[in-house]
């Protein structure tokens, strides 16, 4: 048995160094030590019922992949509850063991996109809690937060983690209802139906599921019948337990030509919002999507990585088209996976981005020139390449201010500093962003610093 528990913890190390520390301290640290091994099974303890069915439904195959560097005859994970554990003991007996599936083809009936899991979801500091809300909702439909209100900007994952849900659902019960639909396709359904005077069939397809998933409530904007339809159809739905989960572009609160009675209903249960992610998010997000595109994990190397990630800061979207791009353009053409030929692969993505900023050289040579004098130094000293203190600490203070005021990225803002690497750029920001929290000082030199520049 003491092999097994080496074993295990072993894996648990990987794991801690792959996931998220939030999911990792949740779901896997609980889980300490082997509880027996029988007929190639390696049985597990999980603390409680719901981290029994996350690890089933998310991470077991993951797991029993990494079991199988350790043995030549298959053996997998079984999970069982501490409570289960208990009275098997007190009993002293064996209790069943399922016959795991043939790779039988699962098939999940529903229109939503069967690779959208919470495995797939990649978790950082900007969806964090709209994760963990949707692993609560998807755990319980219906009962911790209806409605579950989704906001955010373009690109950001919001579809993706509805979607996440509505398969965890489907994977837990396979004859559960849940209906995906697009807003625009609501209105269109309900104006063809009304036209033909087929309401029945419309209250047949909308009310008659558990759980309904409904993206972009933006677009009802303006839509008076079609809003006072959705206000019936929620009513319903929320009278009756079902789980009723939206996505918009903007808070409840801000929605434009909506009828406040609807908006209120959406502030019902609980809303979250998923911002833009940071660098080490985006990085997390390529090195994830590089997984699903090939299974050489080591093909682009991390400079590269890096390098996407420091340049495309707007969205998941097309951050993952900018690596599917260098992907595409290097294997074409047959060359090596380097920053240069990354640069050239994305170079007629990047100026558009720069030009639809509408940054101009003019607000960053300001700066250089307000960290010049605050701190007496030359502007070409600022920009060279002299390495001592007195120039080195401005000169990240003033990539610091570009990158946070004009959101420039990092290779651009390298080209006004003696065309500095963008690895070099990220380190001055990363530096100064830890020195704001660690010292009073510099927190105040660059807020001074950022009312000089015009900004609260």
């Amino acid at each position: 048995m003491t092999r097994y528990n080496e074993i295990w913890h072993e894996i648990k190390q990987k794991l801690e160094e792959n996931f998220d520390d939030v999911v990792f301290e949740e779901i896997f640290e609980p889980v300490d030590d082997v509880f027996k091994v029988s007929n190639s099974y390696i049985y597990l303890i999980a603390p409680n019922d719901f981290i029994k069915k996350r690890i089933e439904m998310l991470y077991l195959n993951k797991l029993n992949r990494y079991l199988e560097q350790y043995f030549e005859k298959l053996h997998k994970f079984k999970i069982i509850t501490k409570e289960k554990a208990t009275e098997e003991l007190a009993n002293q007996k064996e209790f069943s063991v399922n016959e795991p599936e043939n790779n039988q083809d699962r098939y999940i009936k529903g229109n939503i996109n069967t690779s959208y899991t919470f495995d797939s979801f990649v978790v950082g500091n900007s969806n964090r809690l709209a994760y963990t809300s949707a692993i609560k909702v998807a755990d319980q439909p219906g009962i911790v937060a209806n409605p579950l209100y989704i906001f955010g900007d373009v690109g950001l994952g919001k579809t993706h983690l509805m979607q996440c849900i509505g398969n965890y659902i489907l994977e837990g019960n396979i004859n559960a209802k849940v209906l995906y639909v697009k807003t625009d396709q609501f209105v269109e359904e309900y104006v063809k139906l009304a036209h033909k005077n087929k309401f029945e069939e419309f209250n047949r397809k909308y009310r008659d599921v558990d759980v309904l998933l409904v993206d972009d409530i933006q677009f009802l904007a303006k839509k008076e019948k079609s809003q006072l339809e959705f206000f019936k159809l929620f009513e319903i739905l929320h009278g009756e337990g079902k789980q009723i989960v939206i996505t918009s572009d903007r808070s409840a609160s801000d929605l434009k030509d909506v009828m406040s009675r609807l908006t209120s209903r959406f502030e019902w249960g609980v809303t979250v919002d998923i911002n833009r992610p940071d660098l080490d998010h985006r990085i997390k997000i390529l090195e994830k999507k590089l997984l699903a595109e090939t299974s050489d994990s080591d093909l682009i190397p991390t400079s590269v990585i890096e390098y996407i990630a420091s340049v495309f800061d707007n969205n998941v979207r097309e951050l993952e088209g900018a690596l599917k791009r260098v992907l595409f353009y290097c294997t074409a053409f047959n060359l090596n996976f380097t920053v240069k030929n990354a640069e050239q692969a994305l170079k007629n993505l990047i100026k558009p981005r720069i030009n639809n900023n509408h940054l101009r050289e003019n607000q960053v040579k300001n700066i250089m020139s307000l960290v010049s004098d605050y701190y007496r130094i030359s502007t070409s000293d600022l920009i060279s390449k002299k390495r001592k203190a007195k120039y080195v600490f401005p000169r990240q203070i003033a990539m610091y201010l570009i990158k946070t005021l004009y959101g420039l990225p990092y290779q651009k803002i390298g080209s006004f500093f003696n065309d500095r690497d963008h690895s070099t750029v990220m380190h001055s920001v990363q530096k100064i962003t830890n020195e704001i929290e660690m010292d009073y000082n510099v927190k105040k030199d660059v807020e001074k610093l950022t009312t000089k520049c015009g900004q609260n």
